[in-house]
């Protein structure tokens, strides 16, 4: 099986140093930079494209550029690459959700992902008129997956839910194909709803012994489900030709972290309800020092920024070598990033791909398999 790699899509602004931001965190001055327009955007898109990443994850938030839109223009500036859209269930209907991703699948040729996002930042949800608690939250996810599934299917839908009302919704044309969904969430209730509902569980880049709990704990709630879902990992990326001149790119991207922004940022994301960023927190503590967690795992990025904190920093058989630690958990998509995204997405591209190809873990999704290559003969 070839491993799938995504990109990222930096709606909140780009730069040579890092851009902070995130559950309920402003985007930093940094983000200013290189600004989030279509035309720039659109260059990341096509060289993604071109280097084999199969998606992009787009974030949402009040934190960036709106996912929708944003995806939908810059489809329209590339040809392949596939967008997997963060959205959150309880800012629109389900059957008006159902109806985007229909129409969204057909003007792009299939190229729709779904990165469902419930929310862990109640002042940020009650900034958008939400003001259900975490956990209702999730419960509610949890109708709008059903109902939005049950609407791809073709089926007309009736629901009394908890948090939700449907009555004789139908989409007049379903999507083709059904776009996946990708779901995260590290408390009980989220478990039990990426059980029932996630094609994808993605787990932010935490060291590999406790990304295998956590694949053990979805494992299980799925097959009480009856259902098999597959994994990924949200990381940043930092890879070079050596490992000392990856190192020094991550002492320079730490240099670059202002002592009362660190602090501003972590007092910000010590308010999240978000077990996920919990855990992120408290791989570095706010702290400088020791910030490499796992070799060639560095928790720099989670002192300015919310959400995924973690960055793989190494040579590029480095970076390998750890890519191949967590496929052995079962890690079969990644999920990464690196400032700026558009020349670390080379990087990545030129300096890892091939070494995974070469081993026969990696595939470029565009081209045709070795052994279905057509061997045509020279004339003679």
């Amino acid at each position: 099986m070839s491993l799938t790699f995504h990109w990222f899509l930096p709606t909140n602004g780009d730069s040579r140093h890092v851009v902070g931001g995130g559950h309920g965190t402003p985007a930093t001055a940094f983000g200013r930079e290189r600004p989030p327009t279509v035309a720039y955007l659109s260059q990341i898109a096509r060289a993604a494209e071109d280097l084999g990443f199969v998606g992009a994850l787009t974030p949402t938030g009040a934190w960036c550029e709106d996912a929708w839109l944003t995806t939908a223009m810059v489809s329209q500036h590339s040809e392949r690459l596939k967008f997997l859209v963060a959205f959150r269930p309880g800012f629109v209907s389900p059957t008006l959700a159902a109806q985007m991703a229909s129409t969204f699948q057909r003007q792009t040729g299939g190229r729709l992902l779904l990165n469902v996002v419930t929310g862990g930042e109640g002042h940020e949800q009650r900034a958008y008129g939400d003001f259900l608690d975490k956990d209702a939250r999730y419960r509610r996810t949890g109708e709008f997956l059903h109902a939005v599934r049950e609407l791809w299917d073709g089926k007309t839908v009736d629901l009394a839910g908890e948090h939700l009302q449907l009555e004789e919704a139908k989409l007049a044309r379903v999507p083709d194909p059904v776009p996946e969904v990708y779901f995260g969430g590290s408390s009980p209730v989220a478990g039990e709803v990426a059980a029932r509902h996630a094609d994808v569980y993605l787990t932010w880049g935490e060291p590999p012994a406790q990304v295998a709990e956590k694949i053990a704990w979805i494992r299980a709630l799925a097959a009480q489900e009856g259902r098999t879902v597959r994994f990924g990992i949200r990381l940043h990326v930092i890879t070079r030709d050596t490992s000392e001149q990856a190192w020094a790119e991550a002492d320079r991207l730490l240099a670059g972290f202002d002592p009362q922004t660190v602090q501003s940022v972590q007092a910000g994301l010590a308010r999240s309800e978000s077990e996920g960023q919990r855990r992120m927190l408290a791989l570095h503590g706010g702290s400088r020092e020791s910030l490499e967690i796992h070799p060639n795992l560095w928790a720099g990025i989670g002192l300015v920024r919310g959400g995924a904190g973690t960055a793989l920093v190494g040579s590029h058989d480095e970076i390998v070598e750890r890519i191949r630690e967590y496929h052995a958990l079962g890690i079969d998509e990644f999920v990464l990033s690196g400032y700026p995204h558009l020349e670390e997405a080379y990087w990545f591209g030129e300096g890892v791909l091939p070494r995974l190809a070469a081993q026969g873990l990696w595939h470029h999704p565009h081209d045709p398999r070795p052994e279905q290559t057509a061997q045509v003969p020279f004339a003679s």
